[in-house]
């Protein structure tokens, strides 16, 4: 082969090259979609304020050298996005300071929107019924807006789409049993709205699912079973509504589920056993419904939960000792329920535990020594029970504890050693029991400290110069105990000291 047709060949090669680069790589001319372009101003030119800076790129083409008005086109405008034939596929205006409708919105003319991002704006009216026009849509969110009236049926022809938000607007009536068609849904977040009537059973269709959030609404029904079938589900929020009814014991076939909250709704019947099967969950709330019947022993299963909340029910039974094995539980919280009995010895073992609120049952015998092994604990609540005996002698062993409160109990003997120079303390109640010793010795200094009422106890002896030393204490409170002596002068060093209480005691001038 001579060198003229080896040139030869490497130049078509070239060529050929080139025009394969350009074919894949450079986008089309900007005439690929006028219309898109022409529409998406219309929608521009409807706004309240259309001459937002955010959409100061959003004009037509100026005019060329031979007077003619060049082809639009709104590939380089901001928040839009193109593919290689000059579509629009992304529409994303998120916190553009954008105020108006969507009423003259162009959803027939983009039907190849696949993205479309709205939130944190200042949009308002309904959600127009044309929004089932955009049949390649996989991502919307209008989140954060003042959208208002119902989400439109039409959205279940969005066959596509993968998210759904539409968090934070005053959307009404009641969620459309037609989102139950969208089956590659992975995420819908329909919160903070007004949305009622009950949760669609149809939901149970959504097998991709893996969050859903409807929380902070009015909804009223009861769970659907159905929704046991959302076999993807990782995060279930459908707190603060008025949700009646039992929870189904479909919801332990939810075998991928962290998060579960319940919350603040009018649920009744008793927890489910099968719960104990979802061995993924790390928090789980249920407080503030109707609930009775016992802590289920399957509880014991959930091993990776680090939030418990079950209070302000109607629980009763004992506190079972498997809670014992939740290893990993920072935050357990049982307050006003009636559970009854000693509360378990094997809470000990619980070393992550930050907060610990068992208050307002009826809990009776000792407090257990183990609590005091609970080195991370940082609140310990106890009041309104019916415990005896004393303080363990390790509480505070670890030196975080903040808030320690058994008030309104029958609680006897002396203030542990450990408290007294336990400096992390902000608010001690230990009013209304049976606790006794020299008071002059019970505490050191506590810089820290804020509120501490040991009022109505056996307490004796004088008041100890030290409470002057705690700069942050408002409330000092002692009333009801054997106190005698005076009080200290040191005690005006408390800069911070506007309520004292030493009423009913022993005191010199005391009346």
């Amino acid at each position: 082969m001579d060198s003229s047709q080896e040139l030869k060949r490497v130049m078509m090669s070239l060529v050929a090259a080139l025009a394969l680069f350009t074919t894949f790589v450079i986008p089309l001319p900007a005439h690929a979609s006028p219309a898109e372009a022409q529409a998406l101003l219309r929608w521009k030119s409807s706004l309240r304020n259309h001459s937002v800076s955010s959409l100061s790129s959003w004009t037509p083409s100026p005019r060329n050298a031979t007077g003619s008005s060049s082809t639009a086109s709104p590939c380089a405008w901001y928040g839009i996005s193109c593919n290689r034939a000059g579509s629009v596929i992304r529409v994303n205006l998120t916190s553009a300071n954008v105020e108006g409708t969507l009423d003259e919105f162009p959803f027939s003319s983009l039907s190849h929107l696949m993205f479309m991002d709205l939130s944190v704006n200042n949009l308002f009216g309904h959600i127009p019924p044309q929004v089932g026009l955009l049949s390649n849509l996989t991502y919307l969110d209008l989140s954060i807006n003042r959208f208002s009236g119902e989400i439109p049926p039409e959205i279940g022809r969005l066959t596509k789409l993968e998210v759904l938000h539409l968090i934070s607007n005053e959307l009404n009536g009641s969620i459309p049993l037609e989102i139950g068609q969208l089956h590659l849904l992975d995420e819908v977040a329909l919160y903070s709205n007004q949305l009622k009537g009950s949760i669609p059973p149809s939901l149970g269709n959504l097998s991709k699912l893996s969050r859903l959030y409807v929380y902070d609404n009015y909804l009223s029904g009861s769970i659907p079973p159905e929704m046991g079938n959302m076999t993807n589900l990782e995060v279930l929020h459908m707190d603060n509504n008025s949700l009646r009814g039992p929870i189904p014991s479909t919801l332990g076939n939810l075998i991928k589920l962290r998060e579960l909250h319940l919350f603040a709704n009018k649920l009744t019947g008793s927890i489910p056993l099968e719960l104990g099967n979802l061995n993924l969950l790390s928090l789980l709330s249920l407080d503030s419904n109707n609930l009775t019947g016992s802590i289920p022993r399957t509880f014991g299963n959930l091993t990776e939960l680090t939030l418990l909340y079950l209070y302000g029910n109607q629980l009763s039974g004992h506190i079972p000792d498997e809670i014992g094995n939740l290893h990993a539980m920072r935050d357990l919280q049982l307050s006003r329920n009636r559970f009854t009995g000693p509360i378990p010895s094997s809470l000990g073992q619980l070393t992550n535990l930050l907060f610990l609120f068992l208050r307002d049952n009826q809990l009776s015998g000792s407090i257990p020594g183990s609590l005091g092994d609970l080195k991370n604990l940082t609140v310990l609540e106890l009041d309104a029970n019916q415990l005896i005996g004393s303080l363990p002698e390790k509480l505070c062993r670890g030196g975080l504890l903040q808030n320690l409160t058994v008030s309104g109990n029958f609680l006897t003997g002396s203030i542990p050693r450990s408290l007294r120079n336990c400096t992390s303390l902000i608010r001690v109640r230990l009013e209304k029991n049976q606790l006794t010793g020299n008071i002059s010795e019970i505490f050191g200094v506590l810089p820290n400290l804020n509120f501490i009422d040991m009022s109505f106890n056996n307490f004796y002896g004088e008041i100890s110069t030290n409470w002057g030393s705690c700069m942050n204490l408002t409330d000092l409170r002692i009333a009801g105990n054997n106190i005698t002596g005076s009080l200290p002068s040191e005690i005006g060093d408390a800069t911070q000291l506007h309520a004292i209480d030493l009423s009913f005691n022993g005191l010199v001038g005391e009346e």
